[in-house]
């Protein structure tokens, strides 16, 4: 069977594990904890990429993560090096630390990111124990071993997690969402949810239909390596958000307040929109930030009825299609 294709581009997500070579421990106790995250924090930083949930346990561990400048693979190896390295000298030991290489999905932000960080945050009450259900519950939510601590309240955040990104889809990082997330991922707990990474599967990425079919159209051409990969990447470091909206506006002839003043559901919004996802692989709760501070539910709800008609109506399609092709044109000429 071929190995899943590794997909890098900027601003992706992913959720990554490794587990110990022979399934042995990789933490033996505190100061092995101590010394994975100090670490992580610092590869974090040299790589400029974003850890939003975490999950440890003592054989193996999951990280989800945001990519900026869509370098997962060298953070992963800088890190993955470090640890080992670090591992082996306190306990005298040689050769590899995890069992193969670390496994990674690509993950539909906007549909998939709430459901894969529930899915970290609960990963280690599969493990078995002989603690019953609310006993299990009142550990987790206390317990190092996950971020969700630091979800749950304030005073428990760790400086090198990003909590804004999840929380956004619940409304921002305020006491309401913090209580909403709290509420979804016990649903999670007492429901017993199934994996999202069932979805992922065969091809590597967790996402609806449509972003896998997407991606994989993309990407299929790009085998050879990483640094033929690809035209998106490309794409997305010459056209910012902000620099594609000012296209935009010169295009349309409009402006700024013309879009971003709430309450209005033109057309040409939703057209925004849906090129700022397509083009600059932001996530929707971005997109609405960008927009005069709309609900990520709202940026959905545009985006869905901009598809919709765009299947129906062939003048809004080409409109569409036109508009992008000039926003990357412009783009291309003032490189």
């Amino acid at each position: 069977m071929t190995r899943p294709l590794r997909i890098q581009y900027p601003d992706a997500f992913y959720h990554v594990t490794c587990r110990g070579n022979e399934r042995k421990e990789i933490f033996r106790n505190k100061e092995d904890f101590d010394k994975f995250f100090q670490l992580l924090a610092r590869s974090l930083d040299i790589f400029d990429v974003k850890l939003t949930a975490y999950a440890c346990m003592p054989n193996h561990f999951h990280l989800l993560l945001c990519t900026p400048e869509g370098n997962l693979s060298q953070f992963m190896r800088h890190f993955n090096i470090s640890y080992t390295g670090a591992f082996n000298r306190k306990y005298h030991r040689t050769g590899h630390l995890y069992q193969g290489r670390y496994k990674a999905f690509l993950i539909d932000a906007d549909n998939y990111l709430q459901e894969v960080s529930r899915y970290i945050h609960l990963n280690p009450l599969r493990m078995k124990s002989k603690e019953n259900q609310e006993d299990k519950w009142e550990l987790l939510i206390n317990s190092n071993n996950t971020s969700l601590p630091g979800y749950l309240l304030e005073k428990n955040r760790q400086k090198f997690i990003n909590y804004e990104i999840v929380l956004e889809y619940f409304g921002g990082d305020n006491r309401k969402s913090r209580n909403a997330y709290r509420k979804f991922v016990e649903e999670g707990f007492r429901e017993a949810k199934a994996s999202p990474l069932e979805k992922g599967k065969g091809h590597g990425i967790i996402g609806n239909d449509d972003f896998v079919e997407g991606i994989k159209q993309i990407f299929s051409k790009e085998k050879k390596s990483d640094r033929e990969q690809p035209a998106l990447r490309e794409l997305a470091k010459e056209i910012t958000p902000n620099k594609l909206i000012e296209q935009y506006l010169q295009l349309a002839g409009l402006k700024r307040e013309d879009i971003c003043t709430k309450g209005r559901q033109s057309e040409d919004r939703a057209i925004l929109m849906e090129l700022l996802y397509r083009i600059c692989r932001i996530t929707q709760p971005e997109i609405g930030r960008l927009l005069g501070g709309i609900d990520y539910s709202a940026v959905s709800q545009a985006r869905k009825r901009m598809l919709f008609r765009m299947q129906k109506e062939p003048q809004l399609r080409k409109k569409y299609e036109l508009l992008q092709k000039q926003i990357e044109q412009m783009s291309r000429i003032k490189i």
